[in-house]
């Protein structure tokens, strides 16, 4: 796993440099945001990108055919180049770690919500407002629901998640009864 976030780095940092000194940072960020979303949908590009049987070639083929009338060259140029030199199966994870420099390169945090119920346009603005000032940076957030959840959510920010479900609460209020840190007066 090390060597794949190396190289998907390597990879990631050389197009988010290219692409700003070039001024496309804004075409090239839907373009890749195109093909990662083609990737993830489509298990069969996936393994054929993966495969040792087909030819280096014939893969370059197929992105070539695929985006040629969708992206812009500059993208396309990096596709096969990331192909020529052999790294097409980490093509997606340097794609999802381009997106992830360039929202560190904007200051934008990306923060996945859980939730136990689908939150209104209000909760969200406000969670919003609050997340933003916590991490004192724009927040991109991602909600999911999680049925798992009595309540409340749960925000990942990277490595760093901030808890506040109802069941994090009971447990939390569980350690202080068995500590006798609260009475019933």
């Amino acid at each position: 796993m090390k060597i794949n976030f190396k190289i998907s780095h390597r990879y990631a940092v050389s197009l988010l440099e290219s692409v700003i000194e070039k001024k496309k940072t804004e075409k090239v960020i839907l373009d890749i945001q195109l093909i990662v979303n083609t990737l993830q949908s489509s298990n069969e590009l996936q393994v054929a990108l993966q495969s040792p049987v087909i030819k280096t070639e014939i893969k370059e083929k197929i992105i070539v055919e695929l985006f040629k009338s969708k992206i812009d060259n500059d993208s396309l140029e990096f596709i096969k180049f990331v192909i020529e030199k052999r790294r097409e199966d980490f093509l997606l994870s340097i794609a999802l770690r381009f997106l992830e420099l360039y929202d560190e390169h904007i200051g934008v945090a990306n923060v996945e919500i859980k939730t136990a119920f689908e939150f209104t346009k209000d909760q969200k603005e406000s969670l919003q407002k609050r997340i933003e000032q916590i991490l004192k940076k724009k927040a991109r957030l991602n909600y999911k629901l999680d049925t798992d959840l009595i309540g409340g959510f749960v925000a990942q920010v990277g490595d760093t998640s901030y808890d506040a479900s109802l069941s994090h609460q009971l447990e939390l209020l569980k350690k202080q009864f068995l500590k006798g840190n609260i009475s019933l007066n």
